[in-house]
């Protein structure tokens, strides 16, 4: 950990010192706490954080060894390499709220998929990365051999084809850098992202077999194993940035071995942050308080828990600058 730190992180502990922003700093102190006593830390991805591009700050955490497994939605494991490889053909729309339905069709005719403000260029993003994809697909099939989803997604990568496209700096992709480390990715409800609905339009046009991709309860399975390898000591922490079924699901493993599976010594997630801006209610999984966790099983008493409701936009990048001591 940086001793000195930098503007950034100088700027936060001077200036941020009440409601949201005092557990902003919170949050980042405890989760540098928990890396210096020896800490792993789970990072999972909600919401387009990908397209809101928050690989410039996570691609440094994950090469510096601040994150150790990351769950992700299927549109985030994609979207960060979309963006990758046609940056220059996004379109940015600053009037978003104001677009009629008309507008918004038009953005469609035009072959643009709209993310609040961002619009993911169709035809450069996902045709591009469409037919490598394909092609370690209909490789790994011809051989006889599955893979998870961000498994076909690192051949891709690590293989060098799509740098032919790179619009960005390749530092700034978390991808790129989780696929350097061969960083384990957990990415729950894969099906539903663009390019699971490519694999299954694949399927039903008889093109690829459905078990050539591996499934959701594998990932449960890979992430069980991750999870009793390396939650000895300190244990792990997990930090949530938004809600949904990538929060949702990993955070279940832990319940699922001491109830389901009735393994014994089975440690509590032992850091636990959530930045949402989702209002705090009664059945909302977004909205619920860290407390109500304890009783499913996945925290205890004494874990660290932050809430930061906010923008993770605005948030994440920010906590992630403090514990690279910016």
């Amino acid at each position: 950990m940086s001793t000195q730190k930098g503007p950034i992180s100088q700027f936060i502990e001077k200036n941020y010192l009440h409601f949201n922003a005092a557990a902003l700093v919170d949050a980042a102190k405890g989760y540098e706490t928990h890396l210096l006593e020896g800490g792993k830390m789970l990072v999972s991805l909600g919401g387009a954080m990908s397209t809101a591009e928050l690989g410039i700050s996570l691609a440094e955490m994950i090469r510096q060894d601040k994150v150790h497994i990351i769950s992700c939605t299927g549109a985030n494991l994609e979207e960060d390499v979309m963006n990758l490889v046609a940056h220059s053909h996004y379109k940015r729309v600053p009037n978003y709220r104001d677009l009629t339905p008309e507008q918004e069709r038009e953005l469609l005719d035009q072959h643009y998929n709209r993310v609040t403000d961002t619009c993911i260029p169709e035809e450069e993003a996902f045709r591009r990365l469409q037919k490598h994809l394909e092609d370690v697909w209909h490789a790994a099939e011809e051989k006889g051999e599955r893979y998870l989803p961000h498994e076909f997604l690192y051949q891709v990568v690590n293989s060098g084809v799509l740098e032919q496209y790179y619009e960005i700096d390749p530092k700034n992709s978390w991808i790129v850098a989780a696929a350097e480390k061969n960083l384990p990715i957990v990415c729950p409800g894969w099906e539903d992202s663009t390019t699971g609905n490519i694999f299954a339009s694949n399927v039903i046009k008889g093109n690829l077999k459905a078990s050539t991709v591996k499934s959701g309860i594998e990932y449960m399975i890979y992430l069980t194993e991750w999870y009793r390898a390396n939650s000895d000591g300190k244990g792990v922490g997990f930090f949530q940035i938004a809600g949904g079924i990538s929060g949702d699901f990993p955070i279940c493993v832990v319940p699922m071995m001491y109830q389901d599976l009735e393994w014994e010594d089975v440690p509590f997630w032992s850091y636990f942050c959530q930045i949402s801006d989702s209002t705090t209610s009664y059945g909302s999984y977004s909205g619920a308080v860290p407390n109500e966790k304890i009783t499913w099983g996945k925290l205890d008493v004494d874990t660290p828990k932050f809430v930061v409701e906010s923008d993770a936009t605005i948030v994440a990048p920010l906590i992630f600058s403090y514990i690279l001591g910016y």
